[in-house]
């Protein structure tokens, strides 16, 4: 693994001392991970089809005051406080979701708070649910191998990343999104 860049480095040392207390920590820390948040929003979202409108700016705000509005963070370092925002963007993309498709079926389902703007189609709404779906079953199977995937998929962290957070080797976690990746496609096609 690469050693750390000063910028990774420092964002580490914002995090402890966030986690300490350090309101101004907080503050240099946001113009140093939003950017970085913006590019795993958009790893994400840029995969989706032309209809899925959700904006990443929207997506990045809402798990931004997800993470800031936190009591007592405990971060360790950098790459676990990017697989707490991969896990914040997966829960609002599923809770939008389903908010969606409640609406669509006439439900009263609570709206989610994000701009008018950001809305997912219907079609995008039923595969993001079945996906996490698929997610939650495989957790229940191999529970490292469904968190190797919202780490990739959903947080846009590479394989030394993801062996950072779950410690493990770069190539367990490669080993793990390939064979998930395989059972997943397997588990979501065998639904239809």
């Amino acid at each position: 693994m690469d050693a750390p860049s000063v910028s990774q480095q420092r964002v580490t040392e914002l995090l402890v001392q966030w986690s300490h207390g350090d309101d101004a920590a907080l503050a240099e820390l946001t113009p140093l991970v939003y950017e970085e948040l913006r590019r795993v929003a958009h790893h994400h979202l840029s995969g989706q089809r032309r209809d899925y409108t959700l904006q990443t700016t929207a997506l990045v705000n809402e798990a931004y005051l997800r993470l800031a509005d936190q009591t007592n963070p405990r971060w360790q370092n950098r790459a676990h406080f990017f697989a707490v925002a991969a896990r914040a963007m997966r829960q609002i993309l599923v809770s939008y979701a389903r908010s969606q498709q409640a609406q669509k079926r006439g439900g009263g389902a609570l709206k989610i708070d994000l701009d008018e703007a950001a809305l997912v189609s219907p079609e995008e709404s039923k595969e993001i649910v079945d996906l996490h779906e698929a997610l939650e079953t495989l957790a229940t199977l191999d529970s490292r191998k469904a968190q190797v995937v919202e780490l990739k998929y959903f947080g846009g962290l590479n394989y030394d990343e993801i062996a950072e957070v779950l410690k493990i080797s770069r190539i367990t976690a490669r080993r793990d999104w390939e064979f998930a990746k395989v059972w997943l496609y397997t588990e979501l096609h065998n639904a239809t």
